[in-house]
């Protein structure tokens, strides 16, 4: 009979979809079948699944923890930010609608039926669900009508182990504090708890540990330690890659844009050892030294050219170029190089047209189509083939596209400047195939490091299952699944 477990934080990061993608890598170690599944995400970073939907990328990295292909049924409510007050709506990997903030409430009895629906199946595949919580039980204003924590553990009937995050401060008030304000109906779902985030010597916490116990009646998983090899995990917040990483030669500057999206592309260049990857936050100018600007994705791309703007990254760009620095647009980015952004329709917010940043010979219309898939494609300059995927609206055209960045099926994709600096595509992921990585790191004057990546995210997979195998109870955890 097919079991089910959820996990929940007693707020936003404290570390739910690591501890979820540890737990599920554990079980699938012990022969069992697994699946993850988080009724409610939301985030911009999405991976596109087989099927030509799309899904959080959490829910991406606990597929691989679980050895399982992506489904839409792993994450059946993806909300996408658009703006500060609305998100566009996506029900089992297709968008249904973009609604303002207070209007979702109205969405969420037919989105729950679609939750269930998408757990139910999982559940009849597998031996085990393993679920994720969105935030935290404890916004009790947010109860009514919930979908992501106790309102679908309560219709599902999925016990539940409360989260909290040791090293944000004030760990024994997040988990006592969050059952005086839950009800009682849902307080007696919470079969026990877990420390994460631990730094030191973990018996310094036994008393505050013992406390929680005494002070809420539910037994105790066990502290686990921080896990250092995180960062080699795909990220899905982009906070977890602002700043920098690694000290190589080749500087590489990310533009930490307002609505970042599929984000993905940086994870691989990340743990390149000749790469130094910086992702700069508002009012960070580019640094005169940078080698390579990355334009990433966005979701709102008329918008995020405005804020880019704003912060004089438009003037840093045009100086960088003129030094003869490269850039690469992907997405959004891409689209953002151009000449010219028209949405007349008002897809993305107002309609109108917004004039790009004018690096590449080419105009960007958006339409109301979405282009999900799966691509394989060979890279124009260098000749190496690799494996990537298309999430976005907007076609683009123009005179730089007779200079293609690569061929899909024996199109051209993408865009090229007549120098050859300024390059800019539709294609996301493309950097964690190793060839084209290294192919396209030789041309910038770096070496690659041989490493794969996905052996490396494999690896580190494996390393947090048995981290969380030594400090946690992972037999007690699999038993109060029900």
């Amino acid at each position: 009979m097919s079991r089910a477990i959820m996990i929940q934080g007693t707020g936003s990061n404290v570390g739910k979809s690591m501890l979820v993608a540890g737990l599920c890598r554990a079980a699938t170690r012990r022969g069992l079948s697994v699946a993850p599944f988080k009724p409610q995400n939301m985030s911009n970073n999405a991976a596109v699944t087989s099927d030509g939907g799309e899904i959080g990328r959490a829910q991406a990295m606990q597929a691989m923890a679980c050895g399982k292909p992506l489904t839409t049924d792993m994450n059946p409510v993806l909300l996408k930010p658009e703006t500060d007050v609305g998100s566009q709506v996506v029900v089992q990997g297709k968008r249904l609608t973009t609604v303002k903030a207070r209007d979702y409430a109205a969405l969420k009895p037919q989105l729950m039926q679609k939750v269930l629906q998408s757990f139910e199946r999982l559940k009849s595949g597998n031996d085990l669900v393993i679920v994720e919580g969105a935030g935290s039980p404890a916004e009790v204003n947010l109860r009514a009508g919930d979908i992501a924590n106790m309102g679908f553990a309560q219709a599902a009937n999925v016990p539940v182990i409360l989260a909290g995050d040791i090293d944000r401060g004030g760990v024994i008030a997040q988990i006592v504090g969050t059952q005086a304000v839950i009800s009682p109906e849902d307080a007696a779902l919470i079969c026990g708890f877990m420390i994460n985030k631990f730094r030191g010597d973990p018996s310094l916490f036994d008393d505050g540990y013992a406390l929680i116990s005494e002070r809420t009646g539910w037994r105790g998983f066990g502290v686990l330690p921080y896990f250092p090899e995180a960062w080699k995990l795909p990220a899905e917040d982009a906070l977890d890659i602002a700043g920098g990483r690694g000290s190589g030669a080749l500087k590489v500057v990310c533009l930490g844009l307002s609505r970042i999206a599929n984000f993905d592309d940086l994870d691989p260049l990340a743990q390149e050892e000749g790469v130094s990857l910086t992702v700069l936050c508002a009012g960070q100018p580019i640094p005169g030294d940078t080698d390579l600007v990355i334009i990433p994705g966005s979701k709102s791309t008329r918008g995020d050219l405005a804020f880019l703007r704003a912060q004089g990254w438009d003037v840093d760009l045009a100086a960088h170029v003129r030094r003869g620095g490269h850039v690469l647009g992907i997405c959004g980015g891409y689209q953002m190089l151009g000449q010219r952004i028209s949405d007349p329709e008002g897809i993305e917010g107002p309609a109108g047209d917004t004039p790009g940043l004018g690096l590449l010979a080419v105009e960007t219309l958006m339409t109301a189509d979405k282009r999900l898939t799966e691509t394989g494609a060979v890279h124009a300059a260098s000749g190496a083939p690799f494996r990537g995927y298309e999430i976005h609206i907007g076609r683009t055209d123009g005179a730089d596209r007779a200079r293609p960045f690569a061929h899909v099926e024996g199109r051209p994709e993408g865009a090229l400047s007549s120098d050859g600096r300024v390059a800019g595509s539709y294609l996301h992921g493309m950097f964690r195939d190793d060839g084209f990585r290294a192919a396209w790191l030789q041309s910038l004057g770096a070496e690659a490091s041989g490493q794969g990546y996905d052996a490396t995210v494999e690896a580190a997979l494996d390393q947090l299952a048995t981290h969380m195998e030594a400090h946690l109870d992972i037999d007690a955890v699999l038993a109060a699944a029900r």
